[in-house]
């Protein structure tokens, strides 16, 4: 809104329109000297650059199951277990990445408090039994994330209830203990049965109880809904699928599997945006569909073994992003990334969010160069227009030990400025208010930080020719930047992204 608008709009209706003339000539002159007043002024509205820095979700996986990445070990001291997570958060924050997906539920176990189901041994080392001192890592792990301008997406495992037989007894209170009928051995694993009521409703109402009582940006399943195939062995569900039978059921035992895992996917879309519209659902899948989709992939039928219909996910928009998990070179025809991600974004019908999954721990595990990373992400952001959107690296632990030098390759190449994660309009596209009580003293531009409760971060961008580059993310409580001479453009943001219009300001 101009200036004379924003006079004209303060101005009772009734006398507008009967001095409607004279008003605009007075306004007008008042207009003109305010303008040449205000060009002696820090702030201003000096021409607009044709466009803003792209926004690009930059994620990574934390997982705790079998302490892969947090805690380095069950049992450690808290204070030990907080430095870990502030070590992790804080090299987040360097390399510019803005999504933690912290696993919190790997095994039918807690890392926060529940009144559902037991602490995790892989936290305190002994399953049941909570944190001493007491702390709530969860809450501690959103209240550090969202002072850096991190997501916090936090990641359940549905149906796995133990790992392998040396993880320790079960408490008392686990899924397991409470429903033994539906407790599996299947390999090493114990599987709960995702065809039984009372497991689905365990599962569902464990992510509801976290949706409703913590600040989470998001909900995150990975590529785990019935367990990948043992060699020789069927799953044991078939008292399960009788008993659906016998109720009248008609389904054979693989559509019956698959309508019991997109029931569950449904269900927590429709749940958790009806308690939270604001609260994200993201699912990684494993990376190829089915073989032959497209023509020439060949590899693991997840549609037929893990029974996860995840074209029908996109095509019913139960979910507000797909992180289809691409753990292959480019090069290799048989499973290539650019090949499986363009297939991939070509099954979006709602346009949902793509981020492609990156294995990145293959830079240990096979000695993949740090080269073929910058690739892949390149490839994913020449495919913006078509919701290629961002990307999740597999594990923390490669940016945690620096391993082959990939934190200097991220930070100088792949992500050398922040980025803003990208706005889902369909959970809410209404930008919050513009900062106010914007001003320049010196070298550093404040503003107010009263009234903000919907504002989570702060964006400031520098005018560089005919863009706005992103060089600041700021917490809600910010209030001042020091910058060098040049000018700036400052939003509020709010919790899905949204951001405000700006105020520009010069700093000479």
């Amino acid at each position: 809104m101009n200036l004379i608008s924003k006079l004209l709009a303060k101005i009772p209706q009734k006398i507008y329109f009967r001095h409607k003339n004279l008003l605009w000539s007075c306004l007008l002159i008042l207009g003109l000297t305010l303008t040449q007043i205000s060009s002696h002024l820090s702030t201003t509205t000096a021409q607009q650059p044709s466009s803003f820095s792209p926004r690009e979700f930059r994620g990574v996986w934390v997982a705790s199951v079998a302490n892969i990445d947090w805690p380095s070990q069950p049992g450690l001291p808290v204070a030990q277990q907080k430095t870990e997570l502030l070590n992790i958060l804080n090299r987040m924050e360097e390399l510019n990445l803005n999504a933690l997906v912290l696993q919190v539920r790997p095994n039918g176990d807690a890392f926060y408090n529940s009144a559902i189901e037991p602490w995790s041994g892989w936290l305190t080392g002994k399953q049941g039994t909570p944190p001493q001192p007491y702390y709530d890592p969860l809450e501690f792990a959103i209240a550090e994330s969202h002072k850096r301008n991190i997501e916090l997406h936090a990641w359940f495992n549905p149906y796995r209830a133990q790992l392998s037989p040396n993880d320790g007894s079960f408490a008392s209170n686990h899924a397991a203990i409470k429903y033994p009928q539906y407790a599996y051995r299947y390999g090493k694993f114990i599987w709960l049965d995702p065809g039984a009521k009372v497991v689905q409703d365990q599962t569902f109402n464990t992510i509801m109880d976290v949706v409703r009582r913590y600040d989470i940006d998001a909900v995150h399943f990975d590529d785990y809904f019935y367990p990948y195939p043992q060699r020789g062995q069927e799953f044991p569900d078939y008292q399960t699928y009788n008993s659906y039978k016998a109720s009248g059921g008609n389904l054979s035992l693989s559509n019956w599997r698959r309508q019991n895992v997109n029931n569950m996917v449904e269900r927590l879309y429709q749940g958790i945006h009806a308690e939270k519209p604001y609260v994200k659902f993201g699912i990684s899948p494993f990376g190829i569909y089915r073989p032959g989709n497209p023509p020439g992939i060949v590899g693991l039928d997840q549609y037929e073994s893990l029974y996860a219909d995840v074209k029908l996910w996109l095509t019913k928009g139960w979910v507000d992003y797909l992180a289809p998990q691409l753990y292959w070179r480019i090069d290799p025809p048989q499973q290539s990334y650019p090949v499986l991600l363009n297939w991939w974004l070509q099954q979006n019908p709602q346009r949902r969010h793509i981020y492609a999954g990156n294995f990145l721990s293959q830079l240990q595990v096979s000695g993949w160069p740090v080269s073929e990373f910058e690739r892949q992400v390149a490839i994913s952001r020449q495919r913006a227009s078509q919701l290629s959107l961002g990307n999740i690296f597999y594990s923390m632990k490669m940016f945690r030990d620096n391993v082959a030098g990939v934190n200097n390759v991220f930070k100088n190449y792949i992500y050398p400025t922040p980025a803003l994660p990208p706005a889902m309009p369909w959970l809410d596209d209404q930008p919050p208010a513009p900062p106010m009580g914007v001003q320049v003293n010196s070298d550093v531009i404040s503003w107010n930080v009263d009234n903000i409760e919907d504002v989570r971060s702060w964006a400031l961008y520098q005018q560089n020719g005919n863009q706005w580059e992103l060089v600041q993310v700021l917490n809600s409580a910010t209030n001042a930047a020091r910058v060098n001479p040049g000018t700036y453009a400052l939003r509020a943001v709010d919790r899905l992204a949204n951001e405000s219009l700006e105020e520009v300001v010069t700093v000479q």
